[in-house]
């Protein structure tokens, strides 16, 4: 059974800094491409960044570039979400992402909100 599961966010004040993980089982986590997505309130959910099973390849929406940063354990089967500079717009619930066989998995989502 797949699951993820993410822990880390928290209440920050403007230009702080959280990191985010996502603990993943049930699948072959050093193979599968894993990403973050983010819904705002009342927003629709939005890709946030991107990271491929070598953790050479990573993407970035354009809001976070220079600011965030996605990597990867596949010792841990753990994917984290490294978040600096951080702005009241950058709040929302945070959720780990993957995709196996077209099927797309979720976690349960972790509320980040910025605000001083």
């Amino acid at each position: 059974q797949v699951q993820l599961v993410e822990s880390g966010g928290g209440l920050v004040q403007p230009g702080g800094s959280l990191r985010l993980s996502c603990a993943a089982s049930g699948f072959t986590f050093s193979r599968s491409t894993m990403n973050w997505y983010r819904q705002p309130p009342g927003k629709e959910r939005e890709v946030v960044a991107g990271i491929a099973s070598g953790s050479i390849i990573t993407n970035y929406a354009d809001s976070v570039k220079g600011r965030f940063t996605i990597s990867r354990d596949n010792a841990k089967n753990t994917v984290y979400l490294q978040m600096n500079s951080l702005k009241p717009e950058d709040t929302a619930l945070y959720y780990c992402n993957t995709f196996l066989g077209g099927v797309a998995y979720w976690g349960q989502g972790t509320q980040v909100t910025i605000s001083s």
